[in-house]
C-alpha cells in the first residue's frame, strides 16, 4: 500500500491506495488452526505423562509434564493472540492487530527461558545424585511422547511468524527431550547409568537456550522498532535518487509490524518541472512506489516536497 502526499507550490495531492492481502488472512487463519491442534495434543499427553510419570517413578517424566503443561498455558494463549492478530484496523488500533502475535512469541520465549533454566538446575541436581527409574515404562512413553510432538511440530512447520517460530521452538525441545528419553531408556536397560538422562538433559537445555536467544532478540528488535533484516536503507535511498525527477531523499524511517509486513516512510524531494502536471505526479508516485515495493517495503507513506519548499520540524 502507498499513501503520497504532495503540498505547496504545487498544490495538494493526496494518493491513498489500499492493498487486501486476502493470502495473509488465510495463513493467519490456518496458523491458528495448527496451534489449536498442537495444544489440543500437548493437553491431552501431560495428562499421559502424570500417569506414567507416577507409574514409572521417573522424576524426569513428571518434570516433563509440568514443562508441557505450561506449554498448554502458552499454546493457548498463542492461539487465541493469534486470532486476535488477523483482525483488521479499527479506531483503537490504526494499523490492525498484527503486532499481538509478537506477544504469543514474547510470552512463549519467555516460558522457555525459564523452563530450560529450572530444566538446567534440576538436571544439575540429578548428576549429583542420580536416580534409577523403570526403563521399559520410560522407551514406551518415548515412543508416544516423539510421535505426539513431532506431529505438532510439523504441523507447525509450514508458519513463519516470530510466534511461529517459537512454537516450533518449543514443541522441538519437547521432541529432542524424548528422543533423549529413549536413548537413556535403551542404554539403561542394558546398563546401569542413570546419569545420562540429566547430562542429556542439559545439553539439550543449552541447545534450546540458544536459540530462544535468538528468537527473543529478533522480537525486541520488532518491538523497539528496528528496521528489519534484509532491508538496505541506503541502498533504497541511492536507487530513488536515480529517478529524473527526484532532487533528494531524507527523512526515511523503516520498521516492521510483526517481522513480514515491512513499513516505511519518507520525504521526497522533486523538480518543479513535474508541478501542476498530474501525469508526471502520477508516474513519479508509481516509480517511487516500484522501487519501495522491490526493496521489500509493502507499506509506505511517502511526502512529496517541490523543489525549494522548507521541510516542517518533523525532519529534525
Amino acid at each position: 500500500m502507498a499513501h503520497l502526499h504532495g503540498h505547496g507550490a504545487c498544490g495538494h495531492h493526496h494518493d491513498h491506495e489500499h492493498a487486501h492481502h486476502d493470502h495473509h488472512g488465510h495463513l493467519a487463519h490456518g496458523a491458528g488452526g495448527n496451534i489449536l491442534v498442537a495444544f489440543l495434543l500437548n493437553l491431552g499427553f501431560t495428562i499421559v505423562e502424570l500417569v506414567g510419570g507416577l507409574y514409572t517413578g521417573s522424576v524426569a517424566i513428571l518434570s516433563d509434564a509440568l514443562h508441557d503443561a505450561g506449554d498448554c498455558v502458552s499454546l493457548g494463549l498463542a492461539w487465541y493472540l493469534e486470532r486476535l492478530s488477523i483482525k483488521g484496523r479499527d479506531k483503537h488500533f490504526s494499523y490492525g492487530y498484527k503486532r499481538f502475535s509478537l506477544l504469543s512469541a514474547l510470552l512463549i520465549s519467555s516460558i522457555l527461558l525459564v523452563g530450560s533454566l529450572i530444566m538446567i538446575y534440576t538436571a544439575i541436581g540429578k548428576v549429583l545424585n542420580p536416580t534409577p527409574v523403570q526403563a521399559e515404562g520410560m522407551f514406551a512413553l518415548a515412543l508416544l511422547g516423539i510421535a505426539v510432538n513431532g506431529y505438532a511440530a510439523w504441523r507447525m512447520m509450514g508458519n513463519a511468524s516470530l510466534s511461529d517460530r517459537a512454537l516450533r521452538l518449543h514443541l522441538l525441545e519437547d521432541v529432542l527431550g524424548w528422543v533423549a528419553v529413549l536413548v537413556v531408556s535403551v542404554v539403561m536397560y542394558f546398563v546401569e547409568l542413570p546419569i545420562l538422562d540429566p547430562l542429556l538433559s542439559i545439553a539439550i537445555s543449552l541447545w534450546i537456550l540458544y536459540n530462544v536467544c535468538h528468537n527473543l532478540r529478533d522480537t525486541l528488535h520488532i518491538l523497539l522498532q528496528g528496521v528489519p533484516e534484509g532491508i538496505d536503507t541506503e541502498a533504497l535511498e541511492q536507487e530513488l535518487r536515480t529517478l529524473p525527477a527526484v532532487l533528494d531523499v531524507h527523512d526515511i524511517h523503516v520498521w516492521t509490524m510483526n517481522g513480514q509486513e515491512h513499513i516505511a516512510s519518507l520525504h521526497v524531494v522533486h523538480s518543479c518541472e513535474v508541478c501542476g502536471d498530474a501525469s508526471a505526479i502520477a508516474e513519479l508516485k508509481h516509480q517511487v512506489r516500484h522501487i519501495a515495493e522491490h526493496h521489500g517495503l509493502s507499506h509506505i507513506t511517502i511526502e512529496l516536497d517541490p523543489e525549494g519548499e522548507a521541510c516542517g520540524a518533523c525532519c529534525d
